[in-house]
């Protein structure tokens, strides 16, 4: 049997061992028994949650989601709609009766419509294509919503038609847009996202916007129900300044679009105030810095006034909520590898009121949370920690209650690994680095365990004290997992995530190896068993890594970039890299990508090394993987691919991928610790 046929059969075998030898452990099949809450809705009076619930699909391999009530005491937990089905984004009407959802029970996603005195629900759509980003008018007599609609350019050249009865080959695309793949949609089909509104009763939907731009991530009625407010690029140089959104209004009866805010850079997800007086939005003046922090405006619409809300000092909004009397805002915003939830009075103060938010993100700790605010300033918001996913929290007069334990069938019956805070110093300029060590079931500190180094992508992201079942199952195979915050991450301020703009990789290098070092100063480490892996901009690490040291005995390379000029001119968004990553084109400073590209320094690669990507990744393509595969062949260095079917930069983005992910690695940093130890028992 060949070495590749050996790492699949590997593979294959992993889940039932580790099941068998560590049930009560967390395992690879625990992956499929995971639950989250997410999208919280509060009823009218505040005393009611609704929310999606999502589960796993073993049989189809995907997620289901359906849609849960709950008290705000906790009690009275009930289902509101049931089935194999994806039901989301539900948004309750204005008079509080019914919810507005998507649902893929009709064999498509479409509009349905739920009555909540007698659980009834309708499908009122019938659309081509998926809906989004649903909004009820503020007389809940129409829906808005967003729609891709597609569009035919026919080929510029004749061509001859095919005689009756013959097979010729497909016709040829003519493609002339700057983007035209996207990481997640292969290559995008002709047309663009415009703004509808549907009646509440169903029928013909009505199209507000066309042209050839995309509107709406987010929609805002007026307050007479006479426009909907939305973002969108509609500058003339749309494909080359991607950054440049505006919030613009556009007008049911005559379809007029009036541009709404006006400056350099992304204004994006406009919302109303109750009182129907002013709009809020977030965005930045664009600097093309790698790292830009979102800020919170207000418009008054009277005035045309627009100023900035001060928030929370140096930290950029996630998302927002008015509160009812249109005085106050409850915000989101990650701090110190947290993501917290604030209230702010306009003009006035503000009071943090959650410090746990997120555990939307099953595979790796990273941030991202959903929450509602009542009219009350009640705040029901995904509560999570290192043991447990996105569950259901309140937050009311100081206090913080828990609503669900969606995984206690799952997760006290096992043995899940602590996580600790670690804070150390950089060896390169003595900056504070904040990290997470994962310890094994059963840990004992006078033991000694291997270390995986797990290193988070981005860059410009943060890992924290959230759930991660890759890291629960590195510890669970008997692995001290270190993750940390390099510089170049987010939640620490504008200076420190800039420190890598136009210098990714570089002395976040120094930050990584001295979370290694210190982690080892704890004693419990065998320095020789030493495994460093990561993904997309962790990846690229990675490969960094073992480029600048032979200290790790194997390394798993996952969606990286491995050369920076291939990378920007594959690449999805090669505008955005190209502008905002480098001081110029390739072509102009070939220097500065070869510099920072690890390709540079494959030579000095001496680690076995496996390297694992989707075949379907438009965001770091397959060929930045085969890049360095071959290069590592070509010097004789140990190495292996490993190439996941049907999936794009979202990697693990079914359980059966996130299964295969992990397996792969553990596979490969076994297999070299195994050798390690079997050369120390003929060394004594």
């Amino acid at each position: 049997m060949n070495r590749l046929l050996k790492i699949a059969a590997a593979i294959l075998i992993a889940s039932p061992a580790l099941a068998e030898e560590q049930s009560t452990n967390f395992s690879y099949e625990d992956v499929f028994n995971l639950e989250y809450a997410s999208d919280p809705q509060f009823s009218n009076d505040g005393k009611s949650i609704y929310y999606v619930r999502n589960s796993m699909n073993k049989m189809a391999d995907n997620k289901r989601a359906n849609l849960w009530r709950i008290s705000a005491d906790g009690k009275d937990h009930r289902p509101l709609t049931s089935g194999d089905y994806s039901d989301y984004s539900p948004r309750l009407s204005p008079d509080g009766k019914t919810i507005a959802f998507i649902s893929s029970r009709s064999g498509s996603p479409q509009i349905h419509l739920l009555w909540l005195d007698n659980g009834q629900n309708l499908q009122i759509s019938h659309l081509p294509k998926s809906p989004s980003n649903i909004q009820w008018s503020r007389d809940g007599k129409q829906i808005a919503f967003t729609m891709f609609v597609p569009e035919s350019k026919p080929l510029p050249v004749e061509l001859p038609g095919a005689p009756e009865g013959a097979e010729w080959a497909k016709q040829p695309q003519f493609i002339d847009n700057s983007i035209y793949r996207a990481d997640g949609m292969g290559y995008l089909k002709q047309g663009h996202t415009q703004v509808f509104v549907i009646p509440r009763e169903g029928g013909t939907p009505r199209q507000l916007t066309s042209g050839e731009f995309d509107h709406g991530s987010s929609l805002a009625w007026s307050k007479n129900n006479d426009a909907v407010y939305f973002s969108a690029n509609r500058h003339p140089d749309h494909e080359i300044e991607l950054m440049n959104s505006e919030i613009y209004r556009v007008d049911l009866k005559d379809g007029n679009i009036e541009q709404i805010t006006e400056r350099f850079g992304p204004d994006h997800h406009p919302q109303m105030s109750p009182d129907g007086k002013k709009l809020a939005y977030l965005g930045f003046e664009d600097q093309r810095l790698g790292y830009q922090q979102h800020n919170l405006r207000i418009i008054d619409l009277d005035s045309g006034e627009s100023r900035k809300v001060q928030t929370a000092k140096d930290r950029s909004i996630s998302n927002f909520y008015w509160l009812g009397d249109s005085k106050r805002i409850a915000y989101s915003y990650d701090d110190q590898g947290s993501t917290k939830i604030a209230i702010k009075k306009i003009g006035g103060s503000d009071t943090v009121v959650v410090s746990d938010a997120g555990g939307l993100s099953l595979g790796r700790p990273y941030s991202g949370t959903n929450f509602a605010a009542s009219k009350r300033g009640a705040i029901a918001y995904t509560q999570t920690n290192p043991q447990h996913p996105a569950e259901l929290a309140l937050a009311h007069n100081g206090k913080v209650k828990a609503l669900t334990s969606l995984n206690n069938d799952v997760m006290p019956l096992r043995n899940m690994a602590r996580v600790e805070e670690i804070n150390y110093k950089s060896s390169f300029d003595g900056r504070d680095i904040q990290g997470w060590v994962a310890y094994p079931p059963n840990f004992d500190p006078k033991k000694k365990y291997p270390l995986l180094l797990e290193i988070h992508g981005g860059p410009f992201s943060n890992y924290g004290p959230r759930f991660a079942a890759e890291v629960q199952l590195f510890a669970a195979a008997g692995y001290v997992v270190l993750y940390t915050n390099p510089r170049g991450s987010t939640s620490y301020g504008h200076e420190f995530a800039n420190l890598i703009h136009h210098n990714y990789p570089s002395q976040d290098y120094d930050d990584l190896m001295a979370g290694v070092d210190a982690v080892i100063d704890q004693g419990y480490i065998d320095e020789g068993q030493l495994f460093v892996t990561g993904g997309s901009g962790g990846g690229t690490l990675t490969a960094w890594i073992i480029g600048k040291t032979d200290r790790f005995r194997a390394a798993v390379v996952a969606k990286p970039v491995i050369n920076w000029e291939s990378f920007v001119l594959t690449a999805d968004y090669s505008r955005f890299f190209t502008k905002y990553w480098f001081s110029g084109m390739p072509w102009e400073k070939p220097e500065e990508y070869r510099r920072r590209s690890p390709l540079t320094y494959v030579g000095n690669v001496t680690t076995p090394t496996m390297l694992l990507t989707g075949e379907e990744d438009y965001r770091t393509p397959m060929s930045e993987t085969e890049q360095f595969y071959q290069a590592l062949k070509l010097n004789d260095v140990e190495a292996a691919m490993v190439r996941i079917p049907g999936a794009s930069h979202s990697i693990a983005a079914r359980p059966s991928q996130m299964i295969a992910k992990v397996a792969s690695i553990l596979y490969w940093f076994d297999q070299h610790k195994s050798e390690r130890e079997s050369e120390d028992l003929v060394s004594n």
